[in-house]
């Protein structure tokens, strides 16, 4: 029987009290990891009674100390990189190298957060009257909520944690009941920088877990990370209960590649954002927009190149694509493939059809051209590794095409013009612009910056506006009469 699962509260294991429990699977092989719960609702109450109680004396800890953390945080993250990148594949699926690149992203965020010293100083303003100063200062919230997703399990935590305790708060973290193993072997590390027990607490669940964390009256702010539809669910049910919501939703993003384009360097990065992870990530290339006589040298270079990607577990050297998280995830992708064949898009690598392990929930690389803007598979986000190509005359249809979306995360251009990169730029109605970058994810000093549908809220997740995120403004007014 597999492992059950406990809730981290309190800096100690919690048993889980639930009636329903789910099985934690390696992609790869379908072997049970774990058991995780999914309805024990007492563990939210629990591990924001831990919050709260060391909330009094985690906020009067002088910031230095807590930056200090950060600092042995991130040694000791350094230090089991190798062990987490192993994790991540084993319970999401994803190539080594691709969860060791996932690694290195959280520790970029730790190391933001080790400078908090600097980034949380207040102002002052003297003499706004006679005998009169003003000033402001950053406070902490209390206690706040981290929901995380399935597909980047390092990642997330790491782009949520860190900034929200150097900043004077408490957490607790609902990790992803599909992929909860890597969630709680940070916490361990973090407890082994010498964080506080109770500082941040783990908790397992799903949806109704979920619901007990945006209701409960103490959680002062909740950030998200998932699909759109959970993201406007959780924006609206945290926000009715008066808390402060960063919800980062889903994605359809679009990738132009113009006729002056490096066309190696292009194939390489669109398979790259295509079929990375799976397409299982927010950032991925979902749909290709080929102006004018690039498209038959790009399709023909595509197909090439994803036909030829090994798609096997990520672990095994050589392997290019792992699997998609369950099964039933893989279905859906595969209803997406038979409804852009019934749509009339023409379908010119069906990865139904790749070399395919015999356990595991493998699917390989799939391309569609001749799709029109209005097809389901170019409107939806599919989450999984299909492509769609659509042909277009110049760069201003690309764009207005693109611009047409309800999503708004990324868009890249593959060109060597400044010409079409600037208009590019200056027009596409995106968060975060890529150009000649096929994953234009930001580095930590700057917010992951999603616009339209993904995204909900006013500050994003990382840079600046994670500091702005988990900390109140006061303003003092001061006169001294002696």
């Amino acid at each position: 029987m597999a492992q059950p699962l406990t809730h981290i509260i309190g800096g100690r294991p919690f048993a889980a009290t639930a009636t329903q429990w789910e099985p934690i699977y390696n992609p790869a092989t379908e072997d049970v990891l774990a058991e995780v719960p999914l309805d024990d609702q007492t563990a939210v109450s629990a591990a924001v009674d831990a919050a709260s109680t060391a909330f009094s004396s985690w906020k009067n800890t002088p910031i230095f100390e807590r930056a200090r953390i950060m600092f042995r945080y991130w040694e000791l993250l350094q230090r089991h990189r190798e062990e987490l990148a192993r994790l991540v594949t084993q319970e999401h699926g994803k190539v080594l190298a691709d969860a060791d690149q996932e690694v290195g992203r959280g520790i970029e965020v730790v190391e933001l957060a080790a400078s908090a010293p600097s980034l949380l100083k207040g102002e002052i303003l003297p003499l706004v009257a006679h005998g009169v100063e003003a000033s402001m200062l950053r406070v902490p919230l209390g206690v706040v909520a981290g929901i995380t997703p399935f597909n980047f399990p390092a990642m997330i935590p790491l782009w949520m944690i860190p900034p929200a305790v150097v900043a004077g708060n408490t957490f607790v973290l609902k990790p992803s009941e599909r992929t909860p193993l890597t969630s709680m072997r940070l916490l361990e590390l973090l407890r082994e920088a010498g964080l506080p027990d109770g500082v941040v607490n783990l908790i397992h669940g799903g949806k109704s877990v979920v619901d007990a964390v945006l209701s409960h009256p103490e959680i002062r702010a909740v950030s998200f990370v998932g699909s759109q539809p959970v993201a406007e669910y959780v924006y609206r049910t945290a926000a009715y209960h008066g808390k402060r919501v960063q919800a980062l939703g889903g994605a359809k993003n679009f990738h132009v590649v113009m006729p002056d384009a490096e066309l190696p360097k292009t194939v390489e990065a669109l398979i790259g954002s295509a079929f990375g992870a799976a397409g299982e990530r927010c950032l991925a290339g979902s749909v290709v927009l080929a102006v004018g006589h690039v498209a038959d040298r790009l399709q023909d270079a595509l197909v090439e190149a994803g036909r030829s990607m090994t798609v096997g577990p990520g672990w095994e050297p050589g392997t290019d694509m792992g699997p998609l998280i369950r099964q039933s995830h893989r279905e859906r992708v595969r209803g997406y493939i038979a409804r852009g064949i019934s749509e009339g898009a023409r379908l010119i690598l069906d990865g139904r059809q790749h070399a395919l392990p015999e356990r595991g929930f493998f699917l390989g690389p799939t391309i569609f051209d001749g799709v029109d803007p209005r097809m389901t598979i170019a409107r939806e986000e599919i989450f999984g590794p299909v492509l769609s190509m659509i042909r277009v005359p110049d760069l201003a249809t690309a764009v207005a095409i693109a611009n047409g979306s309800s999503y708004g995360n990324t868009a890249t251009i593959y060109t060597e013009s400044g010409g079409h990169a600037q208009y590019f730029r200056d027009h596409i109605q995106a968060g975060m612009v890529g150009i000649n970058i096929g994953v234009a994810a930001p580095v930590a000093v700057f917010p992951f910056a999603g616009w339209k549908h993904s995204f909900y809220g006013d500050l994003h997740a990382t840079g600046m506006d994670a500091f702005m995120f988990y900390t109140e403004r006061r303003v003092v007014t001061a006169r001294w009469w002696r």
